[in-house]
């Protein structure tokens, strides 16, 4: 199921977006957008490319917990974000994907600015029937500590054919 040159439509937007002046804040706008909750960490996409997604998130008030650090929910929406948008700009053609299960670890104190890193954990290929693919996420601060990391299960299966 060979596909030489498809781009995926998540890609090929990023790509172009990236052109224009504050493009990657433009596109971290419409993927909140698209999929509202993400907003409420405020992400700014830094990297897209086929298996690879980076993004980061600021550190400010709405996104701690009671004792002043980066809440766990957060963190866990910051990875689910890094994650599928990884998995949707690198997906050969007539693949979806959908979240299974995550694990996570939480390493140290999550203080300052967060930065995700989401990578396959093996090829992602297309298939003619549904298959698991883990997504690893590691999160770090501005320091380079790793303060997160996770393990997302996503179900990915062929599209369904238009009636």
């Amino acid at each position: 199921m060979s596909d030489t040159g498809y781009v995926a439509p998540l890609l090929a937007t990023w790509r172009r977006m990236t052109r224009w002046p504050a493009g990657r804040w433009l596109f971290s706008r419409a993927v909140c957008l698209k999929a509202p909750y993400f907003s409420t960490i405020a992400p700014r996409f830094q990297v897209l490319e086929p298996g690879r997604c980076e993004v980061r998130m600021r550190d400010r008030r709405a996104v701690h917990n009671h004792i002043g650090t980066v809440h766990a929910i957060a963190l866990c929406n910051l990875a689910e974000l890094a994650g599928g948008v990884m998995l949707d700009a690198s997906l050969p053609r007539g693949m979806r994907w959908i979240p299974k299960g995550m694990s996570v670890a939480y390493l140290a104190r999550a203080r300052g600015r967060m930065h995700a890193v989401a990578t396959p954990e093996r090829p992602i290929e297309a298939a003619d029937a549904g298959y698991e693919l883990p997504v690893v996420v590691e999160v770090g601060n501005d320091a380079g500590e790793a303060v997160f990391s996770a393990r997302i299960t996503m179900w990915v299966s062929p599209k369904p054919a238009k009636a």
